[in-house]
């Protein structure tokens, strides 16, 4: 016995092996069957775990997005139903092969495929458990973006979500959006930025950069620092090398976008701080240009053209801007509107401003006549020039005064993406003579006023109607400089320079047939020897340079220049006597310069219908007898709003000499003594001619008593640290009882700084204030 009990151990051990081999072979049919059944089952319970994330990714506010947990269940799922589809066919083929009906050919190879049916059974048994989830889905976080500023859009969403599926892909981690100019593409990217706005997505920050040209690495800097919430002084004082290293240290942490507007060249990321995309699997850029190079040179992963729009959304646009009451006025200007529309080859650019424009045509003939000028133009031209220019032109030449297109033009010598004050705007036309059939300055500014509505209206000039500034469309003011340099017909040119850090004598000899000079931020070599001929030269606009001087001989011949503009140089300490013997000239502005002395040689200057003297700091003379002189003089600024350097010129000679002056009738100026005061109230005729008033220290003065002329004709009114100053009121002389609030309408702004006299009961008679409007600095 004791031999028998280790042989029948080791049987039944044999046997149970055996058995267990047998199974696999002999179950094989039935397990290849239960697989397919319970991968089905998996299967199904994949689509409807799928189902339910893509819905709360898609359509839950805030976003969310799928649990990792979720995701790694989902892409195991997918892998086991390949791996089981391979096992089934293998299944089949080893079930066809059989030996006389009922036994495998290969017991060897059917026992493998057994056993792995039968750990895939478990497997997939294993799956299906884990699939049952109470939560799919994360909510994101907010990414930190601002909305921009967009209306109704038309055209536009097949192409957003174009960019928007790209975005999704992390394939693709840079975008390229080109189209000729007035296509849109500012427009689709504010719809992209927009659409961050408000949702939860991947991106940690989402940064909108204008670029323009010529690129300024620093200010696009500049503008990330900020959106990245880094305190100023942080990086105020740093150089551009260790901005780039700030940029690239904060940016590398995070999933950013950055959306780059209106590129006009290569554009260096790793100079700015941005990080290469290909370190950074979540991060985009999209960019706008009007160059395909420029996707080229950037080597954008993706690019796409923003085409225009087609003929029913090109009428759709062109009809919301015309407005239905004049299409439906009659029969035949539905169809020539749709002729119009054909035109404009579906770029909303044109579509927007030529629809504006005629919707002041009210008749078939008008449309008829427009629609004849807009076909009859005979340009052809290639690429931006060759195709947006003349439609353009076609709203210019709409404008119905030959002064308002001469207003509209000069708006271009202003640099890409300013923004203009129409007040300073307003002067220079006054200064050109472009407004000159008003001898008030008061009504020339109304007239001005009209016109930059015009242009707003008519979509030449950009900004709300109400607001106190404007700017001009770079597409706009290409055309607009197309036209004053190659196809205007007044034939003249303009030169437009920005950011040049040194003009050389080369530079300058380009301009001797100039009649416009604009020169911004760039600064003329003032070592040069050279008088160049600037015979034709009617303006020159010299402004924020860094210059202390300027050259000897620059000014010696320009016999028929009216406005000269060397506003904001702040280096800028003393005036070229050159310039007074300019005897053609009509506008000066040394504004925010820093000149001590007014030349005496000034009063040469007998056409002078303009002098602009504001913020010019520490200005200690002006020499007795030279206003006087400028008999011409219409309009003379001297204000200041802030205790930098109180100015030391004799203020009170200044007033006496131009009480004298007959055509004066615009005076804006800041008094500091109790004599200079005195000396406005007691004269009818400063009272008359002084429209902005700023009261500045003062020493000694207590009280203030307004003659009531002073509301009828005021329309700025300043009080500054005059810390003496106890009371202001109104003197109402023979008119009181009598008092019109509509006498006094043109004071708009009142200002009061650091007094502490608390009685206001005197802005009663001053009912056209405007608490929203900012004074220009």
């Amino acid at each position: 016995m004791d031999c028998v009990s280790p042989i029948l151990d080791v049987a039944t051990r044999l046997w149970d092996c055996t058995a267990k081999r047998v199974v696999y072979i002999r179950e094989l049919e039935k397990n290849l069957n239960s697989l397919e059944r319970l991968t089905k089952e998996l299967s199904n319970l994949r689509t409807d775990v799928m189902a339910e994330v893509e819905r709360e990714e898609k359509e839950e506010v805030p976003q969310r997005r799928r649990k990792n947990e979720v995701g790694g269940w989902l892409s195991a799922v997918q892998a086991m139903e390949e791996e089981v589809e391979e096992i089934l066919q293998n299944g089949r083929q080893e079930i066809q092969q059989k030996c006389l009906g009922t036994c495998p050919k290969n017991c060897r190879s059917r026992y493998r495929l057994g056993k792995t049916v039968t750990e895939k059974i478990n497997a997939v048994t294993e799956l299906t458990d884990k699939g049952h989830f109470d939560v799919v889905t994360d909510r994101l976080p907010r990414a930190p973006v601002d909305e921009r500023p967009m209306g109704k859009t038309v055209g536009l969403d097949l192409m957003f979500e174009k960019v928007r599926r790209c975005l999704e892909d992390e394939q693709v981690r840079s975008i390229g959006l080109y189209g000729i100019g007035g296509v849109g593409k500012t427009t689709l990217l504010r719809k992209i930025n927009n659409e961050y706005f408000g949702k939860s997505n991947d991106f940690d920050v989402v940064i909108w950069v204008v670029v323009s040209k010529p690129i300024s690495i620093e200010k696009i800097q500049e503008v990330i620092l900020k959106k990245l919430t880094t305190p100023e002084h942080n990086w105020k004082s740093s150089s551009k090398e260790e901005k780039t290293a700030e940029i690239f240290k904060l940016l590398k942490a995070k999933n950013f976008v950055i959306l780059l507007d209106d590129m006009w060249e290569r554009l260096d990321l790793l100079e700015v701080g941005i990080p290469d995309l290909s370190d950074q699997t979540k991060s985009r850029v999209v960019l706008t240009t009007r160059s395909e190079r420029v996707c080229d040179e950037m080597e954008v992963h993706k690019r796409m053209r923003v085409e225009c729009l087609t003929p029913d959304e090109a009428f759709s646009l062109f009809c919301d801007k015309v407005g239905e009451n004049i299409l439906n006025s009659h029969p035949d200007i539905k169809r020539l509107a749709k002729i119009v529309v054909e035109e404009c080859k579906g770029l909303p650019l044109a579509l927007i401003v030529i629809g504006r424009s005629m919707a002041s045509m009210k008749t078939p003939r008008e449309w008829e006549q427009a629609l004849q000028m807009l076909k009859s133009y005979p340009a052809e031209f290639s690429g931006m020039g060759d195709h947006v220019f003349p439609i353009l032109k076609f709203s210019y030449d709409h404008l119905y005064n030959p002064i308002i297109k001469s207003c509209f033009l000069y708006c271009s010598l202003f640099p890409e993406d300013h923004e203009i004050w129409n007040e300073e705007l307003i002067d220079l036309w006054i200064g050109e003579g472009f407004l000159n059939k008003f001898a008030d300055i008061h009504k020339a500014r109304n007239q001005g006023d009209e016109i930059i509505r015009s242009l707003k209206l008519a979509c030449l000039l950009e900004g709300d109607v109400s607001e106190y500034t404007c700017k001009m469309h770079d597409v706009i003011r290409d055309m607009a400089l197309w036209l004053s340099c190659e196809s205007g017909e007044e034939n003249h040119k303009s030169f437009v320079l920005e950011h040049v850090e040194l003009i050389e004598a080369y530079e300058i000899v380009k301009w001797k047939e100039a009649q416009r000079i604009s020169l911004w931020h760039s600064n003329i070599n003032e070592g040069l020897s050279l008088s160049p001929r600037f015979l034709n030269l009617q303006t020159l606009i010299l402004r924020h340079s860094n210059m202390k001087s300027l050259p000897i001989g620059f000014f010696q011949f320009m016999p028929v220049i009216r406005v000269l503009n060397l506003s904001n140089n702040a280096n800028l300490v003393e005036l070229p006597l050159e310039i007074c013997k300019l005897e053609s000239l009509e506008y000066l502005n040394l504004e925010w310069t820093r000149i001590k002395m007014m030349p005496k040689e000034l009063k040469n200057l007998t056409k002078l219908r303009c002098l602009m003297l504001d913020y010019v700091e520490g200005l200690e003379v002006i020499p007795s007898n030279v206003i006087s002189c400028l008999l011409n003089l219409q309009m003379f600024r001297m204000m200041h709003f802030f205790f930098s350097d109180i100015m030391e010129y004799d203020a009170v000679g200044v007033l006496q000499e131009m009480e004298c002056l007959e055509y004066l009738s615009w005076i804006s100026i800041s008094l500091f003594t109790v004599p200079a005061v005195q000396k406005y109230l007691t004269s009818l005729m400063l009272q008359k001619r002084i429209r902005e008033l700023n009261l500045m220290a003062c020493p000694g003065l207590k009280v203030v008593e307004l003659p009531l002329s002073t509301l009828q004709t005021l329309t700025v009114l300043g009080f500054d640290r005059c810390d003496d100053l106890e009371r202001v009121k109104i003197n109402m002389g023979l008119s009181r009882g009598h008092i019109s609030n509509s006498n006094f309408h043109n004071l708009v702004k009142v200002f009061i700084l650091g007094c502490r006299f608390l009685d206001l009961t005197w802005l009663i008679y001053a009912p056209s204030l405007d608490y929203g409007r900012n004074y220009r600095e």
